[in-house]
């Protein structure tokens, strides 16, 4: 990575040649001087913004002022891939930093089912500790323990203790999946306040930014501003009784829920950030440290609103504030950091709008698809019930679906046949596969835009958590049933608009590229451990290091 120094400082920096004399012919630069690769940034900070699609980056990139139009200068990949079929939070984010798919991350969902647990609540929780007997997967004790991969933070920590690895979020699950099993400092906001892991005590950065959160929420808010490039989005789309499209986020006082939901959260993320980089003195050595940063509202507002109305505009103007607010506070700090922005999923925008804008095949999940109403068919078509709890759980959305307890061999055998068949002949199905099936396909490798979709339920297939049957259903089927004020649009299946994220590198100095070759999220953990010097043995990574450098100075050469 060649950085611009000033020139007193040429004799430590990256070689290059100044621009020629018209009348000279330049003399090619010595090769060692050449390959000489820049000094590791003192700190990573990667970042993720949930549910940012590689749609509304491109949407919007062109209306950015502060913290995206500071990142736009560096490596820009707009075709990004959370490659996987399972596009959901935890697995998406599961991938960020170790470097692998959720095949290997073992995080096959934000929830599975065992069926066998001992405990009414089959549902086990993606950073859940569920042996512990207060955790249930609504009130999580909340661990890494289920991820099983390392990620960057911890291979760094593991070559030099003196790494500093900490993460926060909105979410527990994105936080956690980012930082790993190694860390320092990791938090997300529990209701009204930032919390840490059960056996630790938030400290006096969290308890001062819980104070900011609290002084602002009891004062009460009023509406967000408007950018004046929202005004063609700014219109009201009905959904049963109820519309979006027009919300601006007023904010009442003592109104937590409300708080949660909106962009003002990101702006305590991003505080809180700054406050830990203080606190842990970050980037303060010439040992490399991580802080993972994860921007969760741009998903809450999705979920909410859809991708298409004035409240998503509002977000992701609130949201180049922040990160603008952030990359400040670095700077003054004096630090040498580099930036990596992705995000763990993308999303569709709410089917009463798509049919308003030309997509009238976009549509809400039939209520037949849920577990429930899939085990009855099973049932009524084999005459076989649950012996115990429920014949089947899962469903709904694209996923997994898993038999219940108590069945015999030939039972399983013959519900599963009946299930298979019952989904293939669903209109809103497109494709179903057993465990059996995809335990014979290989992980996929090559351009991720090229993979079959058997390839991309094999990337997040783990044979210890998956289901026993997985459905995909078809583009712009929507897995929600029945919309509700804060529930209109989501994500999870296997179609590029949930799977295309951006992926942006930055760092001051670097010369900034524009790369349109379909790139992995699981690349970003090999290209931050070249950039850092962290050499690990071959397999370590399903992805490849990118050189990040647009000019002859290759990122990956260490």
């Amino acid at each position: 990575m060649r950085l611009a120094l000033p020139l007193i400082a040429l004799a430590t920096a990256l070689s290059f040649t100044s621009p020629a004399l018209a009348d000279e012919t330049p003399a090619a630069p010595p090769a060692a001087e050449a390959s000489t690769p820049a000094p590791a940034p003192r700190l990573i900070v990667a970042i993720s913004v949930d549910q940012f699609s590689a749609d509304l980056f491109a949407q919007y990139r062109e209306h950015f002022s502060r913290g995206f139009k500071r990142l736009l200068d560096g490596a820009v990949f707009p075709s990004g891939y959370q490659s996987h079929a399972a596009t959901e939070t935890c697995p998406g984010h599961s991938t960020l930093l170790t470097g692998v798919h959720p095949a290997r991350t073992g995080i096959v969902a934000n929830n599975w089912y065992v069926p066998g647990i001992g405990r009414k609540d089959k549902k086990v929780y993606c950073v859940e500790d569920e042996a512990n007997p207060d955790s249930t997967s609504k009130n999580p004790v909340v661990s890494p323990r289920h991820l099983k991969a390392p990620t960057l933070g911890d291979l760094m920590k593991k070559a030099n203790p003196a790494t500093i690895n900490a993460a926060v979020s909105a979410k527990d699950r994105a936080a956690v999946m980012m930082s790993g099993h190694d860390t320092d400092a990791v938090y997300w906001f529990d209701g009204k306040g930032f919390t840490t892991f059960e056996d630790r005590k938030i400290t006096p950065a969290v308890e001062a930014e819980n104070a900011a959160v609290a002084k602002l929420v009891d004062g009460g808010d009023g509406d967000l501003p408007v950018p004046g490039f929202c005004g063609a989005v700014d219109h009201a789309v009905k959904v049963k009784d109820f519309t979006i499209g027009t919300y601006r986020f007023p904010l009442k006082p003592g109104d937590y829920r409300t708080y949660a939901g909106g962009p003002r959260l990101d702006a305590a993320t991003g505080d809180l950030a700054i406050r830990m980089v203080d606190e842990l003195g970050m980037g303060k050595d010439a040992v490399p440290d991580v802080l993972s940063v994860s921007f969760s509202q741009t998903d809450r507002v999705g979920h909410a609103f859809g991708h298409e109305g004035v409240e998503m505009c509002i977000q992701l103007a609130q949201l180049d504030a922040t990160l603008g607010t952030l990359f400040d506070a670095l700077d003054a700090r004096g630090i040498d950091y580099a930036v990596v922005l992705s995000a763990d999923h993308g999303g569709i925008d709410a089917p009463e709008r798509l049919n308003q804008e030309g997509y009238p095949g976009a549509k809400h999940i039939s209520a037949d698809l849920e577990g429930d109403a899939l085990a009855e068919a099973v049932s009524k078509e084999t005459g076989i019930t649950a012996p115990q709890g429920k014949l089947l759980y899962g469903g709904g959305s694209s996923g997994d679906i898993w038999l219940g307890t108590g069945l015999t061999a030939k039972q399983r055998k013959t519900v599963t046949g009946a299930l298979v068949a019952l989904l293939k002949a669903n209109p809103e199905v497109d494709a179903v596969y057993t465990a059996e099936e995809l335990k014979a396909v290989p992980v996929p490798q090559g351009d991720p835009q090229d993979w079959t979709m058997i390839q991309r339920v094999r990337a997040s297939f783990d044979p210890e958590r998956s289901g026993e049957v997985l459905m995909m259903t078809k583009r712009g089927v929507v897995g929600i049933v029945d919309p509700a004020p804060g529930y209109t649009a989501t994500h999870g299946s296997p179609w590029d608009y949930d799977r295309r994220v951006p992926i942006v590198f930055w760092r001051k100095g670097m010369t900034g590229e524009e790369q349109p070759v379909p790139v992995e999220t699981v690349d970003i953990a090999p290209t931050l451990a070249a950039l850092v010097g962290l050499k690990e043995p071959a397999g370590t990574w399903d992805g490849r290091c990118l050189d990040i450098d647009g000019s002859e100075a290759d990122t990956c050469a260490r």
